[in-house]
C-alpha cells in the first residue's frame, strides 16, 4: 500500500487493487509542481471528494472526465456535478460503504461546511464528510476539513484506524495542537500524516506541535509531494 501527498489536501492512494484520487487539487495549488501532473494522477481509478470547497473539488471533474473514471463523494455533491459536466459519478453518504478495487470505503462524519462556485455566487451542495478506508490490512481514516468531534470516539471504536491522515494546518480547520489532542484522546493510530498545512502562510508550516503532543510510540510523518510511504 501507497500513500502519496499531492500538497494541501490531496492524496493518491494505492490500495487493494484501487488508486483513489483524494481531492486532488492540482492547478493552482502552490505546492503542486505542474510538470509532474501526469505522473500523479496516472492509473487512477477513481477520484474521491471530501466536500464542495475549491481547493478539494478543483480538478476532481477534469481528472475523472479526463480519465473515464467515476466521481465518487456526498449524493449530493457529485449529483450536482454530474448535472454541470456529465462525468460518471457515484454518489452515497455518511454511514454508507462502498467498495472500490477491493478497499472498502466508508463515509463518516465530519465538521466543516461544503460551498462551491456557481453562476450567481456560492452555492451549498451537500455536507463535509471523511473517509474510512480499509484494506491490505490496513484502515485509513481520512478526516476531511474538520475540527475536533465528539464522534470521532464511535469512529475510532467502530473502525479501529491504524493510520491518520488529518488535515491540521489552522484557520479553516483543527490547527497540529487540537489535532494532536484528537489523535491522543480518541484514536489508537500508529502512523498519522498531517494535511492542509505548508500551503498559504495563514496555515502553520510544521507538524511540530502535533508531534510534540501525540501519545509516546505514534509516528508523525510529514509528507512531501510526490514522495510515497508505504506500508
Amino acid at each position: 500500500m501507497k500513500i502519496t501527498w499531492l500538497g494541501h489536501s490531496g492524496f493518491r492512494i494505492e490500495i487493494e487493487q484501487a488508486v483513489l484520487l483524494v481531492d486532488p487539487w492540482l492547478t493552482g495549488n502552490p505546492m503542486f509542481p505542474t510538470d509532474r501532473r501526469a505522473e500523479a494522477i496516472a492509473g487512477a481509478t477513481h477520484v474521491l471528494l471530501t466536500h464542495a470547497h475549491g481547493d478539494h473539488s478543483g480538478d476532481a471533474t477534469a481528472i475523472a472526465g479526463e480519465l473515464g473514471v467515476p466521481l465518487v463523494g456526498i449524493y449530493d455533491l457529485v449529483t450536482w456535478l454530474n448535472a454541470q459536466t456529465g462525468v460518471e459519478v457515484l454518489g452515497f453518504n455518511k454511514g454508507g460503504t462502498v467498495t472500490l478495487g477491493g478497499a472498502r470505503v466508508t463515509m463518516v462524519t465530519a465538521s466543516h461546511s461544503s460551498t462551491i462556485a456557481g453562476p450567481n455566487g456560492l452555492v451549498a451542495v451537500g455536507s463535509e464528510a471523511g473517509y474510512m478506508i480499509a484494506g491490505e490490512d490496513h484502515t485509513i481514516y481520512i478526516s476531511g476539513d474538520t475540527d475536533i468531534m465528539a464522534d470521532m470516539a464511535w469512529m475510532a471504536d467502530l473502525h479501529q484506524p491504524d493510520i491518520g491522515i488529518l488535515s491540521a494546518g489552522g484557520h479553516y480547520t483543527m490547527d497540529m495542537a487540537r489535532a494532536a489532542y484528537a489523535a491522543r484522546k480518541f484514536f489508537n493510530f500508529r502512523v498519522i500524516i498531517p494535511c492542509h498545512y505548508r500551503t498559504f502562510p495563514a496555515l502553520e508550516q510544521t507538524a511540530d506541535a502535533l508531534r510534540a503532543g501525540v501519545a509516546p510510540g505514534v509516528r508523525v510523518v510529514e509528507p512531501q509531494v510526490l514522495e510515497p510511504i508505504s506500508f
